[in-house]
């Protein structure tokens, strides 16, 4: 089905202005990345999205191609981006049937909520293996391309331009949330060491950083919707963001108005990050009395059931 343009991108961007671009993306079936690849399609680019999900990938890659008559969006499932040579497969795939990558978002990601005393090395390592490495096997795989993509480009916004999803979490520390903090830090400082080691070669690294977006899985998951409406007022813009506000600025981090924006950080979280972290988790869940405790997690989305005990 298709969706109105105001679900996902401003009236503010020019028709066309990714004619004949290429945009691959990790983690493009989840709310946030489909929404970044929807207004890039809409705006005159090509697309391959990847993730493990067969059914839910080119499912997601069908709808994309609502955004504009004539577009091409390949959707390649079981792709786990742990795995280099699943990706680099998918990458081949790409370059072979839409003809190169101009952009690339690396936007797979793992969460959950908690407390480092409940949290095993298998949960924490899972996390740091989607979000870092595998931000590394993505970076990895498409740069050759990215760079060819920058040498050659002669009309249009130059291609060549990477665009990290991450989070803020980690500039100040949040409780439940140890194995992310690592993991987004680790993602934001690989996205400065590709703008050091590739601007000279013409590429361009960013990272957009989501605060609270509404409608996603991962406000599921990290906060019961009983608890919403209180953490909402700590956001000095007064309300949760939209997809939509993400999708604009990964199009202007793409476009030739951020020309000469590298190793960059764009936050879009209404100032989220500047008031109290404190607030995690929720009513039930309040810091520092849920750790000390020793409490667990219930009442969100994708927590682990309990095995019975005989």
């Amino acid at each position: 089905m298709a969706l109105e343009r105001s679900d996902y991108l401003s009236d503010v961007w020019r028709e066309g202005i990714f004619n004949d671009k290429v945009v691959f993306c990790t983690g493009g079936n989840g709310t946030i990345c489909s929404a970044q690849v929807r207004a890039m399609v809409h705006l005159g680019a090509n697309a391959c999205i990847v993730g493990r999900n067969v059914d839910k990938t080119e499912s997601m890659a069908k709808s994309l191609m609502t955004a504009r008559q004539g577009s091409e969006v390949l959707g390649i499932g079981s792709v786990d981006v742990r795995n280099a040579e699943s990706l680099n497969q998918a990458v081949e795939r790409c370059v072979k049937e839409l003809g190169g990558i101009d952009f690339c978002i690396v936007g797979a990601a793992g969460n959950f909520l908690s407390p480092l005393s409940q949290l095993s090395a298998n949960a924490f390592k899972s996390v740091i293996d989607i979000d870092v490495l595998g931000s590394y096997n993505t970076v990895k795989a498409v740069l050759p391309h990215l760079v060819k993509s920058a040498s050659t480009s002669t009309s249009g916004p130059g291609g060549g331009r990477l665009v990290f999803v991450s989070a803020t979490i980690h500039y100040t520390g949040a409780p439940l949330q140890t194995h992310a903090v690592v993991a987004k830090a680790g993602v934001d400082a690989l996205s400065a060491n590709v703008a050091i080691e590739y601007g000279p070669r013409g590429l361009t690294s960013n990272v957009i950083a989501p605060g609270p977006i509404a409608g996603t899985e991962g406000m599921e998951r990290l906060g019961r919707s009983e608890d919403r409406e209180a953490n909402m007022k700590r956001i000095p813009a007064g309300r949760w963001g939209t997809v939509k506000e993400v999708a604009d600025a990964t199009v202007w981090l793409f476009s030739d108005a951020a020309n000469f924006v590298n190793g960059s950080v764009v936050v879009v979280d209404g100032g989220a990050w500047r008031t109290n972290r404190m607030a995690t988790g929720g009513k039930g869940m309040e810091y520092p009395d849920f750790l000390l405790g020793g409490g667990r997690v219930e009442g969100v989305k994708g927590l682990k059931k309990e095995k019975a005990k005989l």
